[in-house]
C-alpha cells in the first residue's frame, strides 16, 4: 500500500511539474509611447511577438502603452519594485540616478540613434556603466538621435536668441545647458508636451525629430535649429524578482531577445522616424536652420563645450572618478559604431 500510495504521489508530483513547465506567464510592459506609434509597434510589439514565438507561448507579453501602467519618471523604479515586469523608459526622467549613462546624452557623443545604441549597449556590454542597473535586469539599452531646438514664434540661431524662453528641457544635464544660454529650462515627460505647448506654458522643446512625429509635436512648432546638444538615453528593462521566477529554459528566451541585436533594431527604428519627422516639418513649409559642426561653431561651441565640462566635473565631484574615461570611451566608439 505504501508503495503504491508513493507511485501516486510520484506521477502526481510529476504531473504538476509538466503543467508547471507548459504554464503561460504574462509579463506586464509598461512604457509611454502611444499604442498606434511606429516605435511602440516597431519595436515592443516586435519584441513581445517574438518573445511570444521563441518560447512557443509560454511567455505572454502584455504592453501597456502611453503611461497607463506606470509614469514616465517612475518606470523604472516600477520595474524594480515588480510593479510592472518589464519597463522602458529615458534614463533623463530620473534625474542623477544613471549619471554615467548620462554621458552619452553629452554634445558631439551621439550623430544618429542607430550609433548612439551602440555606443550605449557596449558600454553596458564591457561594463563601464552596468553598476547602475543592478537593482533590475537589463534588457537592451538604446539612444534617440541628436535632439533639436524647436519653437512656436520665435525663430532661433544663435545661443543668444534663447534669452528668456521656457524650453521644455529633456534632462538636467542638457537644462543646465539652456540655463547657461539664457532659456528657463522645464521639465515634464514627452505625453504632456503637446498640451503645455499648445496652452502656452512653454514656447519650445527639445526634441529629436522622431518624437516630433510621434508626439504630434510639429503640428505646433514652426521653427527648428538642428544643433545636436542632446540625445536621450533608453533602458529597457526588466523586474529581476519576475526574471527569477521563470525557468531557465524561458530565461534563455529573454537571454536571446536582449543586448545588442533588439539595441541596434530599436535604433535603426529611430533613424526612420529621424527621417519622417524632418520631411514632415518640412512639407508643413517650417523654417529649418542646421548647425553643420556645433562643437566647432563661434556661437555655439563655448556653451555646448562648457556643459559638458560642467557635466564632467559634477560626476567627478561625486566620486566617480571614471567619469572623464566613460566619455573619452563613448567619443572613441562613435568611430566603430558609425558603420
Amino acid at each position: 500500500m505504501k508503495h503504491a500510495i508513493s507511485r501516486l504521489l510520484l506521477v502526481a508530483s510529476t504531473l504538476g511539474l509538466c503543467a508547471s513547465a507548459g504554464a503561460e506567464t504574462t509579463l506586464r510592459l509598461a512604457h509611454f509611447w502611444p499604442a498606434g506609434s511606429a516605435v511602440n509597434q516597431d519595436i515592443y510589439q516586435a519584441w513581445a511577438r517574438q518573445v511570444e514565438r521563441q518560447s512557443s507561448g509560454q511567455l505572454n507579453v502584455e504592453i501597456y502603452p502611453s503611461q497607463t501602467l506606470a509614469k514616465a519618471d517612475q518606470a523604472y523604479d516600477a520595474a524594480v519594485n515588480g510593479i510592472a515586469d518589464i519597463a522602458v523608459t529615458l534614463q533623463g526622467y530620473t534625474a542623477g540616478r544613471f549619471p554615467l549613462t548620462e554621458i552619452v546624452q553629452l554634445p558631439g557623443v551621439v550623430n544618429s540613434a542607430s550609433q548612439g545604441a551602440c555606443i550605449l549597449q557596449t558600454l553596458y556590454d564591457q561594463g563601464d556603466i552596468a553598476g547602475e542597473y543592478e537593482d533590475s535586469h537589463v534588457l537592451f539599452l538604446f539612444t534617440t538621435g541628436p535632439a533639436y531646438l524647436h519653437t512656436r514664434d520665435t525663430e532661433i540661431k544663435t545661443p543668444a536668441d534663447l534669452q528668456g524662453l521656457r524650453i521644455r528641457r529633456p534632462s538636467e544635464v542638457a537644462g543646465e545647458m539652456l540655463a547657461s544660454m539664457g532659456a528657463q529650462p522645464l521639465g515634464m515627460p514627452a505625453p504632456d508636451i503637446y498640451t503645455s505647448l499648445q496652452r502656452g506654458v512653454m514656447d519650445g522643446l527639445s526634441f529629436p525629430w522622431e518624437a516630433m512625429k510621434v508626439f504630434r509635436i510639429n503640428e505646433l512648432t514652426h521653427y527648428h535649429l538642428q544643433v545636436p546638444y542632446y540625445a536621450g538615453a533608453i533602458m529597457a528593462t526588466m523586474s529581476q524578482d519576475a526574471y527569477d521566477r521563470l525557468s531557465p529554459e524561458m530565461q534563455a528566451v529573454i537571454d536571446d531577445n536582449s543586448g545588442m541585436p533588439w539595441s541596434l533594431k530599436a535604433g535603426q527604428v529611430f533613424d526612420k522616424l529621424d527621417k519622417a519627422g524632418r520631411e514632415e516639418a518640412v512639407a508643413q513649409g517650417d523654417t529649418i536652420h542646421v548647425v553643420e559642426d556645433p562643437l566647432n561653431d563661434p556661437a555655439w561651441a563655448a556653451p555646448l563645450k562648457q556643459g559638458t565640462e560642467n557635466y564632467l566635473q559634477s560626476l567627478e565631484g561625486r566620486g566617480l572618478d571614471n567619469a572623464e574615461a566613460v566619455y573619452e570611451k563613448a567619443l572613441a566608439l562613435r568611430e566603430r559604431c558609425e558603420a
